[in-house]
Formats: structure tokens, sequence, C-alpha cells
């Protein structure tokens, strides 16, 4: 193994990336050194550089969804092997980013990825799937505090009581529905444009709803769907029109998830709660439901409760991360997770 890597700096705030060398890292202890397949990317990656966002340090790396292969293990460490399969959540750091050939995981929250998936499909897998388990799962305020269905004794605690997703062709929406499904959730109505309703369906929507329907006509199907009163909605796109819809979805008690903060024209009411959620497991708060998820992930994963997105790759390893972000900028990316192997770089 070389010495030094390639990886993606995006160079200041609101500036550009460029391809530069950096040293390989060493894993500490509790932690894993991949040799990185396959990056997932985030609409918050272009809006950390066109809106100077979440990061103060600068040269930055960035990139989140990672998946790849173990090459060396940090002390402490007995449940994995050099040669592993894994995938798992990268952070913002030049050592823990997914923007480079080579990284350091946490292997408290690192799973090893099943035979049937592909690294692609893998590395659309973990900021999505924290996001969907965070808003649903973590404790109040940072959550909606709902039991989360990570074993057999979880499963189908809220049968019978409807849920509302708003984006559900969403990398997070998609999530949302299947672990909505594992909640025993039912029925699961979200929106998206029909042309996803089949897909959507298959991961355990029982309705897709036109996503360009009005306030008044959504809430006018979701009534024809379920008379039980709405307790939960996911908005999983969270711009001020959907967050709106979905407010006005809700029953007294309920609570709206938000993967955006909240709108200021969306005014709470008592007996209604706002929550704005942050899928990310190495805070204090959300630790622990991050370990119990990835220490169950393979599982769920090679049992197919939990599906990756579905995938596009593109060419160029992290020469092709600007066009995809410049693609999702523009509104011309549906239905599909874009990834890159850094291992290609030129």
């Amino acid at each position: 193994m070389a010495g030094t890597q390639k990886a993606l700096f995006l160079e200041s705030k609101f500036g550009e990336f460029k391809l530069r060398e950096q040293a390989i890292h060493k894993p500490g202890p509790g932690q894993l050194l991949v040799q990185i397949e396959a990056t997932g990317l985030n609409p918050v990656d272009w809006k950390v550089q066109k809106y100077g966002i979440f990061v103060e340090d600068y040269p930055a790396l960035i990139g989140t969804d990672i998946s790849g292969v173990v090459e060396e293990i940090g002390s402490g460490v007995s449940d994995f092997s050099v040669g592993d399969r894994v995938v798992f959540q990268g952070s913002w750091t030049h050592d823990m980013a997914g923007y480079q050939q080579y990284t350091l995981a946490d292997a408290a929250i690192t799973a090893k990825i099943p035979p049937q998936l592909s690294f692609e499909q893998a590395a659309t897998i973990p900021v999505a799937l924290a996001a969907a388990v965070a808003g649903l799962y973590l404790p109040k305020p940072h959550g909606a505090g709902l039991v989360a269905p990570l074993d057999v004794f979880t499963r189908g605690k809220y049968a019978g009581k409807p849920i509302v997703i708003l984006g559900g062709a969403t990398s997070v929406g998609q999530y949302v529905i299947q672990v909505a499904k594992l909640s025993g959730f039912s029925p699961i109505i979200t929106t998206a444009s029909l042309k996803h309703e089949e897909h959507l369906k298959s991961l355990g929507a029982s309705h897709v709803l036109d996503r360009n329907l009005s306030s008044a006509a959504l809430a006018a199907e979701v009534a024809k769907v379920t008379t039980a009163p709405v307790e939960t909605v996911f908005d999983s796109v969270s711009l001020p029109d959907t967050q709106q819809s979905g407010y006005s979805l809700l029953a007294d008690g309920g609570d709206l998830v938000l993967v955006l903060p909240p709108a200021e024209q969306v005014k709470a009411v008592e007996g209604k709660d706002i929550i704005p959620t942050f899928g990310v497991w190495t805070l204090p708060h959300s630790r622990e439901l991050g370990v119990k998820l990835y220490s169950n992930l393979t599982e769920l994963l090679g049992q197919s409760s939990i599906k990756p997105n579905r995938v596009e790759v593109l060419p160029g390893g992290l020469g092709g991360v600007v066009g995809g972000l410049e693609r999702m900028k523009a509104d011309q990316v549906s239905g599909v997770k874009l990834v890159v192997r850094p291992k290609e770089t030129v």
C-alpha cells in the first residue's frame, strides 16, 4: 500500500473542489482503515459548497456515504478482519471523510456488507438511513421518540397506525418507508412522482400520491385512505410548502419530522411538534441508537428488510463528483443515488 492517496478537497468557503494528495491514515484504537470502493453523493455536499454551511475549517474533506474493504485494524477491535467488506457513515474530517481513496471508520458504527449487495449499493445506505432512523426513533427533541424496530421484539409495534412520508422517492424517503414497514405502520402513505409508484410499493408503501397535489388536495386524498388520526408525518423534502402540507395533516399530539430546519412560516401550535432531525451517530444523544442500528444492519440487509437505493455510477472516480453535485443542484436526479468509485481517480 502506498503512503499517499488522492483526495478531493473543498479548497475554501464557497470555493472549488480540487484533487490533491494526502497521507494515508493510521487507525487508532477502535478504528478501521478502509480502502474506499464506493462513495455516495448527498445534497448536503453541494449546499456546503454553495452556502458555506456546516464546515468552518478549510481545505475541507466531505462525503459521508462509504463502503470499502478493511485494510488495517486498530487496537481493541475484535469483530472485523482484514479483507472484510464494510459500510459506514463517515464524517467531515481529513481522516474520516469519503471523498478520498482511504479513510478511517469507527468500528462500533460499521457493518459488514452481505454477499448479495455490491459496494455501490451499500454506499447508498448510511446517511439516508441515519436520517430515517434518527428522525423516527431518537428520543425527543432529537426525534419522534418511537421504539426502533431493530430486533424481533420491537417489530410491528405501530401496527394499524398510519404514517405519511413526503418525498418517498428521495434517498431518505425510501428508507423511511422501509423502517416504517418494519415498525408495522399501516397504511404507509407517501408522495412522489407517480413514475416511482411501483418501486415505492415494493419497499413497503401502501399508497403513492402525486407529489404535485396541493395541500388541500393531499389532505383530501389521505382522508380517503384512512380515518385514523395521522400522528406521524416524515417530510424528507422539507421545503416550506411541504412542511406546511405535512403539518396540516397532523392530528393533535402528532409529530412532523424534518430533514431541514423549520420554515419560518410554519408555526407550531400546542400539541403538535416539529422535529428537525440530524442523522449523525457520533453525538452523545445519538450514539447508542447508532451502535444498535449497526449491530443489526448486516442481518437487516441480508434479509432484505432494508434494501439499498437504486444506483447510478459516475465515471472518473473522484473526478466525477463535481458534475454529479451540479446535477443534484439542478434537480436533475430522481429515484437514484449517485455513486463514485474513488479507486478509479486519475
